[in-house]
């Protein structure tokens, strides 16, 4: 299989073309570098190579520039001369195949999944819980498994915090302490999530991976986009979104070892999102899905200004690596140029500390990995120039892709049904409909009607409640008293009629 052309090294006493192989695609990699250096036009290289090759790419559009993909760039002068730089005798203007998504469902077909898929971990961290309120919400997801309770939705959660309102004391005995502190403090969490317009993002139809996997009748990969423009702008949704599918693709797929390419390749963009204030558990846990699921075919590339906002543990688990410039003026970026410098191969002929600063735009250190997995030495790249068009789209175009889309009528329209939330409140009718069968039945014609007789046969045999119990309370009290006494004397009257005695 050809490899993916990336750019053409400009390296003293080194001239030649920088490729990536696709069989060590699924190996991982690092974009990094300063805003406006070039790191999005290097995404969008690398996502159009991919999905030449028939590999599907699924990566989120946080500036709007990445939907450029979906149309067919605009030759120009200044174009032309890169490509004559870099040799691209095959090179023309072309659109990749695009699907967009969209959690909101405006910018693209909806994005959905169920609070159950989602778990309460990651649900925990949206909802920016403390240990003890996550402690609450395990709860939660663990009433629900034990009495068949579907949590599909928002409305579905919170149909069970109000359950466990309700029978705190006999959960608290089972599952462990609730206290009504922590049920008001999710619920006025799933409020906030619920006015940000979360909400729409759990629920039904959900999302199957096989549809972020689709290739085109001409074999190319489809490359899904999801707009995140307003979606960065709550970094804990964002990151705990993308890490959701991440972890539902290490779940799901099987294993399949070394491919000639990968099955998916999927870019985390801002990827300092996903590691800012996480967890020690959740942190092994994103180590663990991105050594493993390599094995499955997927190649996770993360995208980000610093190399060092990927934890050490994760950095050298990223074989393909694409410095763009940093800019050393602060102390903060002069510790991130030592250590961008110090995670390449070295070149003899490339003073790599030196070179991140003079970087130009659209250039970029590079080190892929080459036979038998080894990393090349680090070379100073041209960096290939997309196909498509390098910026935004119109509202107009985006719609036109999405009328062409092959999962619209599958997404588009939200399914509902019955779940947690409708299963309760059909147990609380069916209750209370049981309460009040017996005051139904009771009236003037029945036995235990009203007036003397009614109250004879009170006295007589007794009297039952809604519950079958039998009545109490004051007012029932002063009724019982009431109608001994009144039974008494008409007992009396009717006994001495017999026996011939005077009333």
């Amino acid at each position: 299989m050809d490899p993916l052309f990336v750019g053409k090294a400009i390296t003293t006493e080194t001239s030649g073309n920088v490729v990536l192989l696709p069989k060590y695609g699924n190996r991982h990699g690092l974009v990094a570098g300063a805003t406006g250096t070039g790191k999005t036009v290097t995404l969008m290289t690398l996502a159009e190579g991919f999905s030449r090759i028939g590999v599907p790419v699924f990566l989120a559009d946080v500036k709007g520039d990445v939907s450029g993909l979906a149309v067919p760039g605009a030759p120009s002068e200044k174009l032309q001369a890169r490509i004559a730089q870099l040799g691209m005798a095959d090179y023309r203007n072309e659109a990749a195949p695009v699907v967009f998504w969209d959690l909101w469902g405006k910018s693209g077909h909806p994005v959905r999944t169920t609070v159950s898929e989602m778990g309460p971990t990651l649900l925990g961290r949206i909802l920016e819980l403390n240990d003890t309120q996550s402690g609450v919400l395990d709860i939660v997801f663990k009433l629900a498994d034990d009495r068949g309770l579907l949590l599909l939705d928002l409305e579905d959660l919170r149909a069970l915090l109000g359950l466990i309102a309700e029978e705190r004391k006999d959960i608290s005995t089972s599952y462990g302490l609730v206290s009504t502190q922590s049920i008001g403090a999710i619920q006025r969490a799933l409020l906030r999530l619920e006015q940000e317009g979360a909400d729409l993002f759990f629920g039904e139809p959900a999302l199957e991976l096989s549809d972020l996997m689709r290739t085109t009748t001409d074999g190319r990969g489809v490359v899904n986009i999801l707009a995140a423009d307003q979606l960065i702008l709550k970094p804990k949704l964002y990151s705990s979104f993308l890490l959701w599918l991440l972890s539902e693709l290490f779940e799901t797929l099987p294993e399949v070892g070394d491919l000639d390419k990968p099955k998916l390749v999927f870019v985390f963009d801002e990827a300092h999102l996903l590691f800012d204030d996480a967890p020690p558990a959740l942190r092994q846990r994103i180590e663990q899905v991105v050594r493993i699921i390599r094995s499955k075919g997927v190649g996770v590339y993360f995208c980000s200004q610093f190399p060092d906002d990927v934890p050490d543990e994760i950095l050298g688990q990223l074989g393909n690596r694409f410095q763009h410039a940093l800019r050393a003026f602060t102390p903060r970026d002069q510790k991130a140029v030592k250590t961008a410098a110090e995670t390449f191969v070295a070149n003899p002929a490339l003073d790599v500390a030196k070179a991140i600063g003079q970087l130009g735009v659209g250039e970029a250190l590079v080190s892929t990995l080459q036979d038998k997995g080894v990393p090349m030495p680090v070379e100073h790249t041209l960096i290939a120039p997309p196909r498509c068009r390098m910026g935004a789209i119109t509202d107009a175009e985006r719609q036109q892709v999405r009328a062409g889309s092959p999962v619209g009528m599958k997404y588009d329209t939200r399914v509902d049904r019955d779940s947690a939330a409708e299963m309760l409140a059909k147990k609380a009718e069916a209750k209370a409909g049981q309460a009040q069968a017996p005051e139904a039945k009771a009236g003037p014609e029945d036995a235990g009607g009203g007036g003397i007789g009614g109250a004879l046969h009170d006295f007589l045999f007794g009297s039952t409640g809604p519950r079958g119990g039998k009545r109490d309370g004051v007012v029932q009290q002063v009724a019982r008293n009431e109608a001994r006494r009144l039974g008494t004397r008409v007992l009396r009257g009717v006994l001495g009629g017999i026996f011939g005695g005077k009333r």
